[in-house]
């Protein structure tokens, strides 16, 4: 049992590892230049949508790197309903989704959103 444990967690750990370079590897200043989507909806304080329902939009300035991109895959995966996101995000790359996270975890990216 205990060397289950340690497998357990050495595969934890190593997943953090990986995953945390994958992050890393975004590009913010490539990012902005694919925010061109984004914008019309994140970019505009306090905005709401109406489709499927009404709800806050929320704010990406400012957000976890690991976060944005776990959430544009589960977009791209079908694993998020949000029609308007999932169509954006079936023809996001990995590398898209890094650079998009890198430049909204960035803090140029939190004041630009003010």
């Amino acid at each position: 049992m205990k060397t289950r444990a340690i497998v357990n967690a050495a595969v934890a750990a190593a997943a953090l590892v990986f995953g945390a370079t994958a992050f890393a590897a975004g590009d913010a200043a490539a990012g902005k230049q694919k925010t061109v989507m984004c914008a019309g909806c994140h970019g505009i304080p306090g905005y709401k949508t109406a489709f499927p329902s009404v709800y806050n939009v929320p704010k990406l300035g400012g957000q976890h790197a690991g976060y944005i991109v776990k959430a544009l895959q589960g977009y791209k995966a079908g694993e998020r309903s949000h029609p308007t996101m999932r169509a954006i995000a079936a023809d996001l790359s990995e590398q898209d989704m890094a650079d998009l996270a890198a430049f909204y975890s960035a803090d140029s990216a939190k004041t630009a959103a003010k």
